[in-house]
């Protein structure tokens, strides 16, 4: 049996809608979870990862407004708090990420350092 947890992350209606969005196409796996994660690598140090993955035996489980959510332990020293957006404006479009344990980051908002 699968252990839901409190989420260290949180997903702004605007993703939460984004996310659905892309579930309900045609021809999607449903099977897949939201992989949310770090890799090194980036101008700052880290970078951050979200798509579609399988689950993986060291992952967490979380669920997200009804999303599924995988997410490596470790990771979580670096995401805890963080906020995930989705802009759909003139200026930007794609996904945001908002990290309160990040000390810099990059100028495009996908790397940091801690």
């Amino acid at each position: 049996m699968e252990t839901i947890t409190q989420s260290p992350i949180k997903l702004t209606e605007g993703a939460v809608k984004e996310l659905t969005r892309i579930r309900e196409e045609d021809g999607f796996d449903k099977s897949q979870y939201l992989r949310i994660g770090v890799k090194g690598g980036g101008c700052s140090g880290l970078s951050y990862v979200l798509g579609f993955d399988e689950k993986m035996a060291d992952d967490e489980v979380y669920e997200i407004e009804g999303i599924p959510v995988v997410m490596k332990k470790s990771h979580g020293l670096y995401l805890m708090g963080m906020e995930v957006d989705f802009q759909n404006g003139l200026n930007a479009r794609g996904f945001t990420f908002s990290n309160p344990n990040a000390s810099s980051s990059c100028g495009c908002g996908s790397s940091f350092a801690v």
